[in-house]
């Protein structure tokens, strides 16, 4: 009778955590892929809550959410989308929160290819450079107010390989499409350096920054999990992931 009145309890127990979890479906800008998959599994691990994960550009995220799209939180690219959102009463006001402050990188897969002061988009010897659509995306953005502040915009424009996001963007330049791309910097590190090739991080006084912000959107409002990952990104062990892929906190 004892094992009988042990798997009672048990079974209770986890019924209960079973009600209690519950799953959020976010929209996340593109540059922030990996460490935001590695913060959804330690998320799963520690509170039971699963994270529904789509990757895209901010843009196209928010002309979805305009028109219906079901995510319940967006994790944006920049500090403007999210603004929006709420000004348009489609998020939850008191929600939102700047989860990183994004690096831009210029970065060639070959080694040695880019000088640590930029100094090759000068010299121009290249014939495709990739960034991501300025309308769309914020590192896109950020690309070309780099270029416009060094005078080389008209140089340079007619040599641009458009990514849709900046994953597309990191595609054109790993595989070879572009000799060059303005990524982020999350792509190209690991371990706290640059994994591969070559790179030149771009000083941040060169841009406007790169505030990305979370939000809960309106259909999210009320979800337990929507909620606890909000909560869990502004903890340490979210945050110590945030700033291993070279973002600002």
């Amino acid at each position: 009778m004892q094992p009988t009145r042990l798997f009672v309890p048990l079974f209770a127990l986890l019924c209960a955590f079973s009600v209690r979890a519950a799953e959020v479906s976010v929209a996340v800008a593109a540059n922030f892929t990996a460490p935001m998959k590695a913060i959804a599994a330690e998320f799963a691990k520690d509170t039971g809550h699963q994270a529904k994960l789509a990757f895209g550009a901010t843009g196209k995220f928010y002309a979805q959410i305009k028109n219906g799209a079901p995510f319940q939180m967006l994790l944006s690219a920049d500090d403007e989308t999210p603004a929006k959102l709420i000004q348009e009463g489609m998020a939850v006001a008191d929600s939102r929160y700047t989860y990183a402050i994004g690096t831009l990188v210029l970065w060639s897969a070959q080694p040695g290819y880019v000088d640590a002061k930029g100094e090759v988009l000068k010299k121009g010897r290249f014939n495709k450079i990739a960034l991501a659509n300025s309308k769309l995306a914020p590192y896109g953005k950020a690309a070309v107010e780099v270029l416009s502040g060094m005078g080389l915009i008209n140089a340079v424009a007619p040599k641009f390989v458009q990514g849709e996001n900046i994953s597309q963007t990191f595609q054109f330049a790993s595989t070879g499409n572009a000799e060059l791309g303005f990524v982020a910097l999350s792509q190209v590190m690991k371990n706290g350096k640059i994994a591969s090739g070559s790179a030149w991080i771009v000083p941040s006084k060169l841009h406007s920054p790169i505030r990305q912000d979370a939000v809960i959107l309106a259909a999210g409002k009320g979800n337990a999990a929507a909620e606890a990952l909000m909560k869990y990104l502004q903890g340490d062990k979210a945050r110590a992931i945030v700033k291993s892929y070279g973002y600002d906190i």
